[in-house]
């Protein structure tokens, strides 16, 4: 029979600091769709609190240590760059005229 070998914790304690860091990210974004009135308050409580559970469960059965620090300064980061990202939305082109070439 095939033995399956248990994940280390240290893999999972990475999974959950990019996690973290992805969750913090959509949390800065959900604030400026929230403030816009384009999102729900309850998918930003979501978002915040899926962030704040990942990055708590980075300290269990573990010290605070420089990865977690760094985890949570990338996840702090992350959350800034979802607030930029989102207040700065993307012009649309106009590509009618490359589209349709020779049209008025």
């Amino acid at each position: 029979m095939l033995e399956m070998m248990p994940v280390p914790l240290e893999f999972l304690r990475g999974v959950l600091g990019v996690l973290c860091v992805f969750f913090a990210h959509m949390a800065g974004r959900g604030v400026v769709a929230v403030r816009t009135g384009r999102g729900k308050l309850s998918r930003l409580y979501a978002w915040i609190l899926r962030a704040v559970v990942c990055a708590a469960a980075l300290i269990f059965r573990h010290p605070v240590d420089l990865v977690v620090m760094a985890l949570w300064g990338l996840a702090a980061m992350a959350f800034a760059a979802g607030l930029w990202v989102a207040s700065r939305p993307r012009k649309d082109e106009d590509l009618t005229s490359v589209i349709f070439p020779g049209g008025s």
